[in-house]
């Protein structure tokens, strides 16, 4: 249903993703209203059972690594750039705009939470938001909870086949995927066969893989092309430059200190599909510069 949305357009595609954040806007809206009804906000180290939680470095940083999953949806504005006007103005605002409301509504429901179940509350937790209400005694609240959940992962599944699309689409042009990906629908200008290869392959994965592991697997992922992203952005010239090269350097040790700092099965396997991505683009850079040489 999803890719047959994105494959009607980007407009559609936005008005649909409109929809879906509103219904989860509404749903966090009414957790953080029930959490301020039923606790007094401070302190935030102690929860309703009156345990208290410790920390460690190593699992501040594993928390932020798999956090970082959560962060990866806005990013996706700049897969967008060929569909959008003068994308130079309105990427940049658009990424900027979408990170700090992500940051503040994350922000309100993890005071909300913690107000209300504690840190040790919340760690037990297995439905936090649906806990939250229930503790201020809005079971009306429930359902309206459960449908932002659903809400919620229909758009990121939404945002993923809109993005991952089209970085297939333009992996394929150079050569990284099969060239029929690269292929642009004419009535829709949208990569539709990009999108339907990448929406089976979702469907894959969630019948066959654990969505635990999956999350750390793609923070890795998630880690790992920002880490790139960073060191090209080094190599930028002072005029293209927006932001200091110390930026850069910041985003790029923060990269690799999160990514390295995750779950152990998640970075090996990261790591592994990192090496043969990185042999099979040698030998296909290989392959292409003996056919040059051979005409």
């Amino acid at each position: 249903m999803l890719v047959l949305v994105a494959n009607r357009g980007i407009t559609r595609t936005a008005t649909v993703a409109a929809a879906l954040l509103g219904l989860v806007l509404v749903g966090l809206a009414v957790v953080v209203s029930a959490g301020a009804s039923a606790s007094s906000w401070p302190p935030l180290t102690t929860g309703t059972t009156g345990t208290t939680g410790t920390t460690s470095v190593r699992g501040v940083l594993e928390s932020a690594g798999l956090l970082f999953f959560a962060f990866a949806g806005y990013a996706r504005v700049a897969t967008l750039g060929e569909e959008v006007r003068d994308p130079a103005r309105t990427i940049p605002r658009a990424v900027t705009t979408a990170w700090a409301i992500a940051v503040a509504v994350y922000a309100l429901v993890a005071l909300a939470v913690l107000a209300t179940l504690g840190a040790q509350g919340a760690a037990d937790s297995t439905a936090p938001l649906a806990d939250v209400v229930a503790a201020a005694g809005w079971d009306w609240a429930r359902p309206v909870v459960g449908l932002a959940a659903a809400a919620a992962s229909l758009g990121a599944l939404l945002a993923l086949v809109a993005g991952l699309g089209r970085t297939a689409m333009a992996m394929a042009r150079e050569g990284d995927l099969p060239r029929p990906l690269a292929a642009v629908d004419e009535r829709h200008g949208v990569p539709a066969r990009a999108q339907l290869v990448l929406g089976a392959l979702v469907v894959a994965l969630v019948l066959v893989a654990d969505v635990r592991a999956a999350i750390g697997f793609s923070s890795f992922g998630v880690l790992t092309y920002y880490l790139v992203a960073n060191l090209a952005a080094w190599r930028q010239p002072s005029h293209e430059r927006r932001w200091p090269r110390g930026v850069q350097v910041l985003g790029a040790v923060g990269c690799a200190t999160l990514a390295l700092t995750l779950p152990g099965t998640a970075v090996v396997g990261g790591l592994v599909v990192l090496a043969v991505g990185v042999v099979g683009r040698a030998v296909a850079l290989r392959r292409a510069r003996q056919t040059e040489h051979a005409g």
